[in-house]
């Protein structure tokens, strides 16, 4: 039942949010209520509780501890057939950074990793020094697999945590 109540304020929390585009004008008396109810289905659906917030620190930060070398090496040097330049790394990251931005203005989700190897991958083909095949394909791997190993993974967890809590 609660998962029920808490998918009908979302939803109802993103009609409210089209409503005032594609709906009928509404008055100055009916947009205050309106905006007020809207504020508080957010406030009530769209938080993080804060174990979750420093599990994934704590996760993002090990897990860059640990393998940031290899990702720098794989970014930088393996993606193109010679070594990254600086005018290739800004103009990826400026490429990432303005993708990452639309995105987020459109509420969609992205990797920064996806995005900035795949602008490191255009910066090295439009600079015609090459692209080292073997290393996209095993990134597009990556992409492929990540996916359905985190929802097995997570699907896992639920399952064991679920178990253990009975």
């Amino acid at each position: 039942m609660q998962t029920n109540v808490r998918s009908q304020m979302y939803l109802t929390n993103e009609s409210m949010r089209l409503l005032p585009k594609l709906g009928p004008k509404m008055s100055e008396n009916d947009i205050k209520p309106f905006t007020n109810y809207k504020g508080f289905l957010d406030k009530s659906t769209k938080y993080i509780p804060s174990w979750v917030k420093v599990a994934v620190a704590l996760a993002l930060g090990l897990g860059t501890m640990v393998g940031w070398k290899r990702i720098v090496v794989t970014v930088g040097e393996k993606i193109g057939k010679t070594h990254l330049t600086y005018a290739q790394g800004a103009s990826a990251e400026l490429v990432a950074m303005v993708t990452i931005l639309g995105a987020d203005s459109f509420g969609l989700p992205v990797s920064t990793t996806h995005v900035l190897s795949s602008g490191v991958a255009g910066t090295m083909s439009a600079n015609g020094s090459g692209l080292q095949v073997s290393t996209l394909r095993n990134i597009a791997i990556a992409w492929v697999f990540t996916l359905p190993a985190a929802a097995v993974l997570s699907g896992l967890l639920f399952w064991i945590f679920n178990a253990i809590s009975r």
